[in-house]
């Protein structure tokens, strides 16, 4: 079974997802649709995303660490830690879900990127020039929009918004039987 390779963002018009190891705004329906769209598959994350949300595991979730420092002790034996995607990708496999999903941060969706079957982004309708952590982007000719909702700033939420799912454009197999 072929498992799809997703990469689960929050990011402005400017690609910011972060600043100083925290997010730039407050979305309680993002905050929703990413517990919604993740619940019970492998979340895959980099140690300092991982801190910013507390240190511990996300619940209903297999939690996956990934980490250059030998000696990380997640805190908590739900949260498995690995020292590279592909062993994150590895361990992920072992729970046979058939999506699993990297949620962050930067370095792990560069990484990630050339790998990924689908992008499932909430483009948050601002810029933030000041951010320290960018998601990479993508060239949108490769990929196809299958799905977007739009929603403007209430008094919950500060931005306008859109939650946006994009999978990767795969060649037309032009073989012959």
């Amino acid at each position: 079974m072929d498992t799809t390779v997703s990469l689960i963002v929050a990011a402005s018009e400017d690609n910011a997802i972060g600043k100083d190891n925290g997010l730039l705004w407050h979305l309680p329906n993002d905050m929703k649709f990413f517990k919604n769209t993740t619940w019970a598959m492998p979340v895959v994350m980099g140690r300092k995303t991982y801190a910013s949300m507390g240190s511990k595991p996300l619940p209903g979730r297999f939690n996956i660490v990934v980490t250059r420092q030998a000696d990380f002790d997640p805190g908590d034996e739900r949260a498995w830690v690995v020292n590279t995607l592909d062993a994150a990708l590895e361990k992920a496999a072992e729970t046979n879900c058939r999506e699993v999903f990297i949620a962050g941060g930067g370095e792990l969706y560069r990484a990630a990127m050339p790998i990924a079957d689908r992008i499932y982004i909430t483009r948050v309708h601002a810029r933030y020039p000041d951010a320290d952590v960018h998601f990479p982007g993508f060239d949108e000719k490769q990929w196809d929009q299958t799905s977007r909702l739009d929603f403007p700033a209430d008094e919950r939420h500060e931005q306008a918004y859109s939650f946006q799912v994009w999978d990767r454009r795969r060649p037309v197999d032009a073989s012959v039987d």
